[in-house]
């Protein structure tokens, strides 16, 4: 192999948009021109496309909130806290103030559809007390449906002829003795119990003494005191039994 020589191995760069046209000889007919690397051929490469310019001290347009607004922000929020901690200073000497003087806010919680009254034994009243209170609020509940049942007695009187008196001194009873025996007798026992106050202990003794007497005197029912059947008694429904014998039942039933 020759100095000169070129490399049989060697790649050659052949640059494709070249003009192939001047390599055809007079009387080639369409044969292609091809370069001889070593006899004086002209290589030829594509240029790289230029880099893209990066500008690195541009800056980025970011929307900021200045230091003026931030220490407004600041101020703001801490008006905000200094205004609930205030509040709830207040709050806290208040709820003192009321424990100060015995007052107890009751929530009502009773019956639990529709809360009427405020009730919780398990939590509110000593537990050496609790039988008792139970035995107390087991009466409170037997003279509602007493007197539910007198209604519904009552009633079967008033389609049997017995007149429309009736009937309505039983819903006076029913209106009257349920929320009395509840606001006369039995909170003033839940109270003591739950204070050990003698004084509404006293109280409660007092109006239980007349609540026992109206028992009595409803289920004896004479027609002394109160005439007609609106109370389903002993004497009603024996006077009943001869002549409306359902209507005589219902009344033995509830007594």
């Amino acid at each position: 192999m020759r100095r000169y020589d070129s490399n049989p191995f060697d790649e050659e760069d052949i640059n494709p948009f070249a003009d192939q046209s001047k390599g055809k000889g007079s009387g080639g007919g369409g044969a292609f021109y091809m370069p001889n690397p070593g006899v004086g051929s002209s290589t030829s490469k594509l240029s790289p496309l230029p880099p893209e310019r990066y500008d690195r001290g541009a800056t980025i347009d970011i929307p900021l909130d200045n230091a003026k607004d931030l220490k407004a922000k600041e101020k703001e929020l801490q008006a905000k806290e200094a205004e609930l901690k205030k509040r709830e200073q207040e709050l806290k000497r208040r709820e003192d103030a009321i424990a100060r003087a015995g007052i107890v806010i009751e929530e009502n919680n009773f019956p639990p559809f529709f809360p009427l009254i405020h009730h919780d034994i398990a939590n509110e009243i000593p537990i050496h007390l609790q039988r008792i209170q139970y035995v107390a609020f087991t009466t409170l509940l037997g003279l509602v449906l007493s007197l539910l049942w007198n209604v519904v007695a009552v009633t079967m009187a008033w389609i049997k002829g017995e007149g429309l008196t009736i009937w309505l001194l039983s819903i006076i009873y029913l209106i009257s003795g349920v929320p009395g025996a509840y606001v006369l007798w039995y909170r003033p026992l839940y109270r003591a119990m739950r204070t050990d106050s003698a004084l509404k202990f006293g109280w409660f003794f007092l109006t239980y003494m007349f609540h026992i007497g109206f028992c009595v005197l409803a289920a004896v029912a004479p027609p002394i005191i109160f005439k007609g059947k609106s109370l389903a008694g002993i004497l009603p429904a024996i006077d009943l039994l001869s002549t409306k014998p359902l209507v005589g039942v219902s009344s033995m039933d509830s007594i």
